[in-house]
């Protein structure tokens, strides 16, 4: 399980990261929230841990900010604001559990595990209505995972909106322009260069099925099809 842990209290941080990965856990340490948005994308954690009380950027607006590129990531807050306006807050904020200083390392263990559980079991719930055939492929958009039996591919968020704008349209004609304008807001020059990228990583990951192609029509945009 991969975990993202964002405290700015070194001795407490080193602790819990010690005690979380002598059981198993990969985890990922911040000291505050300024760069959390570019390990998320490249660690993918299962399960985030958050402080509240971060320079910077507190753990409240950061929680908000995951929700919006991953809106069933499991967040639990651990912090030292136990007043009930301030649980409440949290978890309006996003929060799925919230533990409060101080607070026993067995105890969150049992609710990172426990959250872990119950998340997937949900998940497995929606599964097969958000599944999208593509092939031999399965792709979860909500999971952000491309599924082969040769490979699980676990995709960015980039990558996963791409997809699934073009699986959408499955045989059809995506434009260029609609493409840029949902995914980047603009089609600018620098994200239509992007844009031919994350088609060219897309083409790849359905390496393992000759039959799944992302055709370009020059200038006017791509269409996915199954052969």
């Amino acid at each position: 399980m991969n975990i993202l842990y964002i405290e700015d209290e070194v001795s407490l941080a080193r602790i819990v990261k010690e005690s979380l990965q002598s059981r198993g856990f990969n985890v990922v340490h911040l000291g505050d929230g300024s760069e959390w948005s570019e390990v998320f994308k490249s660690f993918r954690p299962d399960i985030c841990l958050f402080d509240v009380m971060l320079p910077i950027k507190d753990g409240f607006a950061i929680a908000k900010e995951v929700r919006v590129v991953h809106p069933e990531m499991p967040i639990i807050f651990i912090t030292a604001k136990v007043h009930t306006k301030d649980v409440i807050e949290g978890f309006e904020a996003g929060a799925n559990d919230y533990i409060k200083k101080p607070f026993s390392l067995e105890e969150l263990i049992v609710r990172i595990n426990n959250l872990y559980k119950l998340t997937n079991k949900a998940n497995n719930k929606v599964e097969d209505e958000t599944a999208i055939s593509i092939g031999s492929f399965m792709f979860y958009p909500d999971k952000l995972e491309l599924y082969h039996p040769a490979e699980t591919k676990r995709l960015s968020y980039r990558e996963n909106q791409l997809l699934l704008l073009l699986s959408q349209h499955k045989n059809d004609v995506t434009s260029r322009k609609t493409i840029l304008d949902t995914l980047w807001g603009d089609d600018s020059f620098f994200n239509s260069r992007n844009l031919d990228v994350y088609v060219t990583k897309l083409r790849n990951y359905f390496r393992h099925d000759e039959k799944v192609q992302i055709l370009t029509l020059k200038a006017v945009g791509y269409r996915l099809v199954e052969r």
